[in-house]
């Protein structure tokens, strides 16, 4: 395969980088031109290409996160890949709470540690979500309900982090050829196709990306749609750049 240069000097971080989506998406990098990319695995792991660095990394676990994060001084794009997914029935509770600390908190804990890094490249941030945030899958409800939270909480951080120059873009996938959804008897698309989407809608600054032919046919009404333009509307209550309760927040993130 013939490198394209499109992430020439770029430094990325990829999280769940071992196997399925997250491995695709490093191989393309590669492939893209990317000058080093952190592997985030949670046990050792290795890769010929010297412009990969592992890095142990459990994003459930916050001292993990922030041990991870200190090792990275220089980040052009953060790809917030890492997410656990089973079935349940929602009868208990704790199980829920484990898909919200994976998919919620632990992108929200490691961006947070890597914002200031980010913010000196005029970065990017990749939340790789799923369309079942916006329709719930019943027999995945705790993943379901954790990957609605977590495209909230791109929004959230798309509107927040723009005044430090941080891009957000947030992930809506339809099935992916992986382990999650081995026992899933439909359609499901290459973690190489998706994952090369998921580069090109970054590169091309989309904020939702639609990323397999199954989450493509809502892509144009999703940007056209009336939510979006509601997002968009709720942005515009934040202070401006030069707002005092801005300057303070500012202040307070670069503490």
């Amino acid at each position: 395969m013939t490198t394209d240069h499109s992430l020439d000097a770029r430094t990325i971080l990829i999280t769940g980088a071992r196997r399925g989506l997250g491995r695709a998406l490093l191989e393309e990098a590669l492939d893209r031109g990317a000058a080093r990319v952190y592997a985030g695995v949670r046990t050792p792991f290795e890769h010929a290409d010297p412009r990969v660095t592992p890095l142990l990394l459990d994003v459930a676990d916050p001292l993990s996160i922030e041990h991870a994060a200190a090792q990275v001084p220089v980040l052009d794009l953060l790809i917030n890949n890492a997410a656990m997914g089973g079935y349940d029935d929602l009868t208990d509770g704790r199980v829920l709470s484990e898909h919200l600390t994976a998919n919620v908190l632990g992108p929200l804990t490691l961006t947070n540690a890597l914002a200031r890094a980010l913010a000196a490249r005029g970065g990017a941030v990749v939340n790789v979500g799923s369309l079942a945030a916006l329709a719930n899958l019943p027999v995945m409800p705790s993943y379901s309900i954790s990957k609605a939270a977590l495209f909230s909480l791109s929004q959230a951080q798309r509107a927040l982090f723009a005044r430090r120059g941080v891009r957000v873009h947030a992930v809506l996938s339809g099935p992916i050829d992986t382990d999650m959804t081995r026992d899933l008897a439909i359609p499901k698309t290459a973690p190489a196709q998706v994952a090369a989407s998921i580069f090109d809608g970054v590169l091309r600054d989309a904020e939702e990306i639609f990323p397999d032919g199954f989450s493509a046919r809502f892509e144009d009404g999703w940007n056209e749609g009336a939510l979006k333009a509601f997002e968009r509307a709720n942005a515009a209550l934040l202070p401006q750049a030069d707002d005092p309760l801005t300057l303070d927040l500012a202040r307070a993130a670069d503490a």
